[in-house]
């Protein structure tokens, strides 16, 4: 992973975050609006997020130590889980806002003019962020900075709900925003789900698909000497995978072409798949 380029992302979101709540907040307090208020407030809390993504990010990046002998990948993992989580409470709580408020109107002041263009600059940036962030996440295979991106998105959506709502309020109808709330809260929650599922799959040993599986038999058997696979075995770890592997050889040869044989399949899945941090291969003596 290129810890450099998502850090500078997360850096990135950390100083926007900030720049937009301050915004949004002198905006709803100036113009009146409370639903801006709380999309500031969102916005500070995904600030939050991105730190969060920060620390995880450089703690992942560690050599590995007498603790953690295979490396520190799962804690970017493990962040992604935490923030699919709270990425579900912002859900929830937007649902749980707009709910009250359709089941239980109340007259409020007339919003002013500012807090409408502070949510239009609000989705307009929020979703800039999202495509950049998401692009960088998938570039360097990073479920911390993936959520972190769904967190811009949920902002945006969250902004235009309250976009919606300043609008509907000042044009006579204040339930637009309570439906369009719930609306984004669904999808807010939909987002949180997959995530949280992706994150507990890498957390989990999850195999490799059976196609690369399939394709790492392949290349093995390409190797001069190699007669069988007998056994492979994969799984994923935060933006890697590992890969254990049982070849078969012939019973007579030396060990040390035995070995050669071995370092050869070593070296040529590790070559041909980039993302297998290790393949560790075990020789099994064949029979004729």
């Amino acid at each position: 992973m290129d810890v450099q380029r998502a850090g500078r992302s997360a850096g990135e979101s950390i100083g926007v975050n900030l720049a937009l709540s301050s915004f949004k907040l002198v905006s709803g307090l100036w113009g009146h609006s409370m639903a801006m208020v709380a999309d500031a407030v969102h916005s500070l809390s995904d600030a939050f997020t991105s730190v969060v993504v920060l620390f995880a990010l450089k703690l992942s990046a560690r050599e590995e130590d007498s603790d953690h002998e295979y490396g520190h990948e799962r804690f970017e993992s493990l962040a992604a889980l935490l923030l699919a989580v709270l990425l579900g409470i912002t859900g929830v709580g937007i649902g749980h806002t707009a709910l009250t408020a359709l089941l239980h109107p109340v007259t409020v002041s007339m919003p002013g003019i500012l807090p409408m263009v502070a949510a239009a600059v609000s989705i307009a940036v929020k979703e800039l962020l999202f495509r950049r962030t998401r692009a960088t996440a998938l570039a360097v295979h990073s479920d911390a900075l993936l959520a972190d991106a769904w967190h811009h998105r949920s902002d945006a959506l969250s902004s235009v709900g309250s976009l919606i709502g300043i609008g509907a309020a000042r044009c006579g109808v204040p339930w637009a925003d309570a439906v369009c709330g719930l609306a984004i809260c669904g999808c807010i929650l939909w987002t949180a789900v997959e995530i949280f599922i992706g994150a507990a799959r890498k957390l989990t040993d999850r195999a490799l698909p059976g196609g690369q599986e399939k394709e790492i038999r392949a290349c093995a058997m390409e190797v001069k000497g190699v007669e069988t696979v007998d056994l492979l075995k994969t799984r994923v770890t935060g933006a890697h995978s590992y890969v254990e592997i049982e070849i078969g050889v012939d019973g007579d040869m030396s060990l040390r072409d035995a070995h050669a044989i071995a370092e050869e399949v070593h070296e040529r899945v590790e070559r041909a798949f980039p993302d297998v941090m290790h393949c560790m291969v075990h020789v099994n003596p064949t029979r004729h």
